[in-house]
C-alpha cells in the first residue's frame, strides 16, 4: 500500500509539473531551449541540410539494416513492422519506456536489443556499437518534428523520480550536480562554447568532439567524467532513469534526430 502512495504521489507531482508547463506553452511563455537554438549559424544550417549533416550517415546505414535479415530465425526488422515511415512514426518520442512483459524501462537501443534477441534471435549489439546507434538513428529520425511525449505509465514514475535526484545530487571530485550547470548557469560558456538547458531533443547526436554519432548514455558519462565522478557502466540502469528524467523536462519539445552538436 505505502509503495502504491508513493507511485500515485509522484505521478500526481509530474502530472502537475506537466501541465503548469502546457499552461506556459500555450500562453506562449514556454522558454525551453534545445542545443540547437544555443549553436552558432553555420552549425545551424550543417544539421538543418539533410545533405550535410553527417548524422544521416548513420541513418542511411540504420535504413540498409532495417531491411537486412539476420539471426537464426532470418528475419529483418521490416519482416515484422514493415516501413519504418510508418510503422515507426512516433515511436522515439515515446521511449525510455517499460516493454511488454517487463517490469523495467529501457531506452530505445535497449528495445532494438530486444526485438534482435525475442524475434530474430541474435545477440544484443553493446552499448555504442555502429550498427545500434545506425537502427537507433533511423527509427528515431522518423520521428524528426514531433513532439517529445513520454508515456503515461503511472510505472515509471519511480524510475523518474530517481533520475530527478541523480540530476540534481552532487557527485565527483568538483562537487557539481547536473542541476548546477544545466538549471543554475544554462547559456553560460564553458571552454567557449553555450551551456545547453539539458534536453535530450536530438539523440543519437552527431558531435564534432566525437566525430561520430553517439547516445545519451555516451553523453552523461562524459559529464560525470568531466566533473571527476565514477561513471557507470553503458549498460547501468541509472542513465535510463537519467533519460527518464530528461525527457519529462523536454515533454512538447521537438525531436530533431540527428541533430549535431559542436
Amino acid at each position: 500500500m505505502t509503495r502504491r502512495l508513493l507511485v500515485v504521489g509522484l505521478a500526481l507531482v509530474f502530472a502537475a509539473s506537466y501541465a503548469a508547463a502546457q499552461v506556459g506553452t500555450q500562453s506562449g511563455a514556454d522558454k525551453r531551449r534545445s542545443g540547437y537554438q544555443d549553436m552558432g549559424e553555420a552549425l545551424q544550417k550543417m544539421q538543418d541540410d539533410d545533405t550535410a549533416n553527417p548524422g544521416m550517415l548513420f541513418v542511411q546505414l540504420g535504413g540498409q539494416l532495417w531491411v537486412k535479415a539476420t539471426g537464426a530465425a532470418d528475419k529483418s526488422c521490416a519482416d515484422c513492422h514493415g516501413a519504418a515511415a510508418a510503422s515507426m512514426k512516433g515511436v522515439a518520442v515515446r521511449y525510455p519506456a517499460i516493454p511488454s512483459g517487463g517490469d523495467l524501462p529501457v531506452d530505445l537501443g535497449g528495445r532494438i536489443n530486444l526485438c534482435r534477441t525475442e524475434h530474430q534471435k541474435v545477440d544484443r549489439l553493446p552499448p555504442e556499437n555502429r550498427d545500434l546507434l545506425a537502427l537507433a538513428a533511423y527509427v528515431a529520425h522518423q520521428s524528426r518534428g514531433l513532439p517529445i511525449a513520454p508515456p503515461e505509465d503511472p510505472r515509471l514514475e519511480v524510475f523518474r523520480q530517481q533520475g530527478a535526484e541523480i540530476y540534481r545530487r552532487r557527485q565527483g571530485q568538483l562537487n557539481l550536480s547536473c542541476a548546477i550547470c544545466h538549471d543554475d548557469n544554462a547559456g553560460r560558456k564553458l571552454a567557449g562554447i553555450a551551456i545547453p538547458e539539458a534536453h535530450p531533443t536530438g539523440y543519437p547526436i552527431y558531435r564534432l568532439e566525437w566525430q561520430a554519432l553517439g547516445s545519451l548514455k555516451r553523453r552523461l558519462r562524459n559529464c560525470l567524467v568531466g566533473i571527476r565522478a565514477e561513471a557507470w557502466p553503458l549498460d547501468a540502469p541509472e542513465y535510463t532513469a537519467l533519460e527518464l528524467y530528461l525527457m519529462e523536462r523536454a515533454r512538447g519539445m521537438k525531436l530533431e534526430t540527428p541533430a549535431v552538436r559542436p
